[in-house]
């Protein structure tokens, strides 16, 4: 009989369990707060004896704060429990190919501050000033403790050296942030692809039902990326490069990629591509830009406003992004079927115009009836930021979607 090597896999003990109701019970207080002891063991399944062992201990670790009595008919009044915002910051970091903004959280992932910085080419210089800025941050804004640091990267991480991979559109060769970076603030770090994170932070908004395991996120900016979430997993594949839809090619003589291919998604519909289009296209008119020289200064936020002040050129742009964008995302509903796909970036400003034709070219090219939800994030919300926090909390309340 062949022996199997277990090596590899990772025995449970008896503190495993312990270790798991924890996260659960720790997420739940996250999520439902207020909520008592006895609301607990309902939403968890758990017996009130195990919850009320957890819940000391959380209280001791101050994690969980005790807060207002609850009034009953009858019985003992319920003691509601509160998520120890207080206890500790939680530094995120959302690199761009332009700039890049640092943020203190605390544990609700509310932010106390921001700010930016240029990202530059030099990613040695680069690393090296994020660092001091961090420390600086961090001096500025004073907590009992930091629990870490998320940074979330235009590019691919590989899962096992947390590498910097592949990232066209920063420039930078494969790269090593997560070392340097612990070693110039004594804070272990959490690195992640932007679209994964952006997929973590729509789960740990609570916009969603709690049984929702199939997600996907598609960022929309200067590059297209993809965060997928199936079967309550985070998909990295592999080496972690899994979910480079962006650069997948939908048209053979299409425009040059910045990956090396031509006709990819990302140069068809995203942020830089419409800029493009509108700049090749636009007739020198009076009102709009005045020469093709003018536009290569316009951002995605100007061709938005301009579509909100009925600018033919520019409502027929953004409806081509959006013609790109559906055929991408039919790609993506066909192939993966998710309960859920949302997408992010300023584009969602003008969902009201680009939704209805992403769903019209959905609707015609995906034919297996998946049922999934299309949805704009919220444009208020810094969805990659918020995903560095969710980077950093996962390691302590474990996935929200497990209870």
């Amino acid at each position: 009989m062949r022996k199997i090597d277990l090596s590899h896999f990772q025995v449970a003990t008896s503190g495993t369990a312990r270790d798991i109701n924890r996260r659960i019970l720790l997420n739940l207080v996250r999520r439902h707060q207020p909520i008592s002891r006895a609301g607990l063991a309902r939403q968890s399944g758990l017996q009130r004896s195990t919850v009320s062992a957890i819940a000391e201990q959380l209280i001791a670790e101050h994690w969980v704060v005790e807060g207002a009595t609850g009034h009953l008919p009858r019985g003992r009044k319920p003691t509601f429990l509160h998520l120890n915002s207080d206890r500790a910051g939680i530094i995120g970091v959302d690199i761009g190919p332009v700039s890049t903004v640092i943020a203190v959280a605390s544990l609700d992932m509310e932010f106390a501050a921001q700010e930016s910085m240029a990202t530059g080419s030099d990613a040695a210089d680069f690393i090296a000033r994020l660092g001091r800025r961090i420390k600086d941050l961090m001096r500025a804004h004073p907590k009992g403790s930091y629990e870490g640091i998320g940074v979330c990267v235009p590019g691919r991480v590989e899962v096992s050296s947390q590498r910097l991979t592949f990232a066209p559109n920063l420039g930078w060769k494969e790269l090593d942030l997560k070392t340097p970076l612990e070693r110039a603030t004594g804070l272990p770090v959490e690195l992640e692809n932007a679209a994964n994170a952006c997929a973590l932070a729509e789960l740990w908004s609570g916009r969603h039902p709690e049984d929702v395991g199939n997600l996907v996120a598609v960022t929309v900016s200067d590059e297209i990326g993809v965060g997928m979430i199936l079967n309550g997993q985070l998909v990295r594949g592999s080496t972690g490069v899994a979910g480079e839809f962006g650069h997948v090619a939908l048209i053979n003589d299409g425009p040059q990629c910045r990956c090396g291919n031509r006709g990819c998604w990302e140069v068809l519909a995203s942020n830089s591509a419409a800029v493009r289009c509108y700049s090749q296209n636009i007739s020198v008119r009076k009102g709009e830009v005045g020469s093709k020289s003018a536009m290569a200064t316009v951002a995605f936020g100007d061709l938005l406003r301009l579509v909100e002040q009925g600018s033919p050129k520019a409502c027929e742009t953004l409806d081509q992004m959006a013609h790109y964008l559906g055929l991408g995302i039919a790609m993506l509903i066909t192939g993966l079927a998710p309960d859920v796909l949302v997408v992010v970036g300023e584009v969602s400003r003008a969902w009201k115009r680009v939704g209805p034709i992403v769903l019209d070219v959905v609707n015609r090219r995906s034919r297996t009836r998946a049922g999934t939800r299309i949805l704009p994030s919220d444009p208020e919300s810094p969805a990659r930021l918020r995903g560095t926090i969710a980077l950093v909390l996962q390691k302590h309340l474990g996935a929200p979607f497990v209870a």
